[in-house]
């Protein structure tokens, strides 16, 4: 699928996609914007299928986009002998670095070991782990010794350290990626909408438009239900997952992956517009919360900095820039613990002919949006060799190779000039294009125009779906309503809105 001159994934199709859903009727209505629903939306639309989809919020402002950021086969899951589903994953991850080569890239990881019997253990792990890969394989470990590992991260603790070893996984914007699913069902005729809430009774569906505040019935043959933690499903288990970002750690391009004896793995990741930064996490915490209000405790950012304390003894003090969490919708099992709760999906189709999907990992959202759709069409999936976007490898290779020449046509530096490539991929032209001579106070000229792009490619409508959503901008700097004014001036511009507004939507950002 190529990209459109015109995409329908705008500021003005989101008012005309509510008056279809007001007026037509479609082969089938998903609830929920995030990675699945984008998935499984992206799927049947090009099978043919008349598709709506409506998000309460905006698209991957969940789960979807507060994660790890990492495409990855799951390593700590053959601990578990979950051979099937680290297969899959390290099938998926092979196919989504093909259908989109800018958003997800090959990351090595670096395991400190600390303790002899460490060596033969993960070494052999590592091995079946290559070997399950198949030839999707992007890197075949390596066994380190302490010296290699010491020479590559001297900020590591070194008591206790015998070896190491490096593997390979994929890093992704988790965010822009699901931004990319939707785009590309909107181009191919999706009617997609944010911040459209949908209430179900019976076989009647109400949407209701939260901008305009206006309801009306939505007219489908079939139902697909892919609200992850808001399902109100009693089969779903709500585990949260935090994360903490600090100044970067990392001395070397390595994440880190330390793995405590419980089995609970923790990954130091850099991470940033520029790599500035340390992405730490994630958690394991029973839920007992709403949906609606999933925060970070003190206990969770504690233990996260107690990590990152005990593998860079010289971050003793450091504090996090920003935190963030969200919650995994995980199939109930008998296992007590939260860390081992499978990461397997179900997917259903109730007795009233609405598909359910549960759990399952954002690495398998294609295949898990394949198979959700196979309950509702006959026509044979494209999605595994259909690039987001039509961000082919050669055109993103070719892109990448303009680099220099990008920055002295737009007057930006290459380094902002290659996060455009690797953000925007085919799109890079259309935002370069609208760089203004005059940005905004206290931006740049690739900030404003990013903001631009946010608005009128991307529905964003609040201060934060530019900040946590188009980027990740809220995450890269400490929150001061100083920091953040300049952008949230700059998008109310673009918006119209009063000065009231601006200060509301400073006020609300998340902290």
């Amino acid at each position: 699928m190529s990209p459109l001159v015109e995409p329908g994934f705008t500021r003005e199709s989101r008012v005309r996609n509510l008056e279809r859903l007001r007026h037509e009727s479609f082969d089938v209505l998903i609830l929920g914007g995030g990675i699945n629903g984008a998935g499984i939306a992206r799927d049947l639309v090009m099978r043919g299928s008349k598709v709506a989809l409506v998000e309460q919020r905006h698209f991957a402002s969940g789960t979807s986009g507060k994660n790890s950021q990492l495409i990855h086969g799951g390593l700590r899951y053959l601990k578990q002998l979950e051979f099937r589903l680290v297969r899959e994953s390290l099938r998926e991850r092979a196919t989504l670095l093909k259908l989109a080569p800018h958003l997800v890239t090959p990351q090595p990881f670096l395991i400190p070991l600390y303790g002899w019997a460490r060596r033969w253990f993960y070494g052999t792990g590592l091995w079946m782990y290559d070997m399950l890969a198949g030839s999707g394989n992007i890197g075949r470990h390596r066994i380190l010794s302490r010296t290699e590992v010491e020479k590559i991260e001297p900020g590591l603790a070194r008591e206790g350290l015998t070896h190491g070893a490096v593997f390979f996984d994929c890093q992704i914007h988790s965010a822009r990626f699901v931004l990319e699913n939707i785009w590309d069902a909107a181009r191919a005729g999706a009617a997609v909408a944010n911040y459209a809430r949908a209430e179900r009774q019976g076989e009647q569906v109400t949407v209701t438009d939260a901008i305009s505040g206006e309801s009306f019935s939505v007219r489908a043959e079939k139902l697909v239900d892919s609200t992850g933690a808001w399902a109100n499903e009693e089969r779903l288990r709500l585990v949260r997952g935090s994360h903490v970002v600090v100044p970067r750690l990392n001395s070397s391009e390595n994440a880190i992956a330390y793995f405590e004896k419980s089995g609970r793995i923790i990954f130091v990741i850099p991470w940033g517009s520029s790599r500035q930064l340390s992405l730490v996490g994630t958690t394991d915490v029973d839920h007992d919360g709403t949906p609606d209000d999933v925060r970070i405790s003190a206990e969770e950012r504690e233990y996260l900095l107690r990590i990152v304390r005990m593998l860079f003894p010289e971050a003793k003090d450091i504090q996090p820039i920003s935190t963030f969490s969200s919650l995994r919708p995980l199939v109930r099992s008998h296992t007590r613990s939260a860390t081992r709760t499978s990461r397997e999906h179900r997917i259903w189709m109730a007795a009233d002919g609405v598909v359910h999907v549960a759990g399952g990992k954002y690495t398998t959202y294609r295949a898990m949006s394949e198979e959700a759709a196979n309950l509702i069409s006959a026509v044979p999936s494209t999605t595994a060799h259909s690039p987001l976007g039509g961000n082919t490898q050669e055109r993103i290779d070719a892109l990448f190779s303009s680099v220099a020449q990008l920055a002295a046509q737009y007057r930006i530096t290459p380094e902002e000039a290659a996060l455009t490539v690797r953000h925007y991929g085919v799109q890079t032209a259309r935002l370069l294009d609208s760089l203004s001579q005059q940005p905004g106070a206290g931006l740049s000229r690739l900030e404003c125009a990013q903001i631009a792009f946010a608005v009128e490619h991307e529905m964003a409508e609040k201060l934060a779906d530019l900040m946590f959503v188009s980027t990740y901008w809220g995450y890269e700097r400490r929150w001061t309503e100083q920091t953040v004014a300049p952008f949230a001036a700059e998008m109310g511009r673009q918006l119209g809105w009063k000065e009231q507004r601006v200060s509301d939507e400073i006020l609300s950002m998340p902290r």
